[in-house]
């Protein structure tokens, strides 16, 4: 991701901006894909424990995330305090976040007249479609152009795509 220097130096006349990282979210979007694609049989509550399964997924992913990040990085460098702490947990949350929406299509699936094997599909649908849009608010957040946003898209829909070839061919 480049740094708010770095897009400053890559657009002219461009402010710099604040650094927000937003592959966290990428990152999320593509967890939630594969949860719901290696979702096999659930149990008597399957949307209910697809909505647990998405989000419990999200927040341990979120936690080894700050973990790493805490006792990888930063320990490395200085003694970690309460700020520091709290700006890791805030720069990861994004994974998190991105398993909402997917849980969200579950729990809505019944009202739009759907059984669980089409609140799965819609779910892995709004999965992909979240990890293409953080992929290109995080393109255009960095500075790139239109034609580098549509590429870091298409990357993210073929790895989308991916996960969804690996759920037809398993056949949960």
């Amino acid at each position: 991701m480049a740094s708010s220097e770095d897009t400053a130096a890559r657009t002219p006349g461009a402010q710099p901006r604040a650094h927000t990282d937003y592959t966290g979210g990428v990152y999320g979007s593509m967890l939630a894909a594969s949860v719901v694609a290696g979702a096999g049989i659930l149990g008597s509550f399957p949307r209910v424990e697809l909505v647990a399964l998405l989000v419990l997924t999200g927040v341990v992913f979120w936690l080894a995330h700050v973990q790493a990040e805490l006792f990888g990085e930063h320990l490395a460098r200085k003694p970690l305090d309460r700020r520091t702490v709290l700006h890791v947990c805030r720069a990861e949350w994004p994974i998190v976040k991105a398993a909402v929406p997917p849980a969200a299509a579950v729990a809505v699936s019944g009202l739009l007249g759907l059984d669980v094997p089409g609140a799965i599909w819609l779910s892995l649908a709004v999965a992909v479609a979240g990890q293409v849009g953080w992929s290109v608010a995080a393109a255009r957040r960095a500075g790139a152009s239109w034609p580098e946003s549509a590429a870091t898209a298409a990357v993210n829909l073929l790895l989308g795509l991916l996960i969804i070839s690996f759920k037809l061919a398993l056949k949960h």
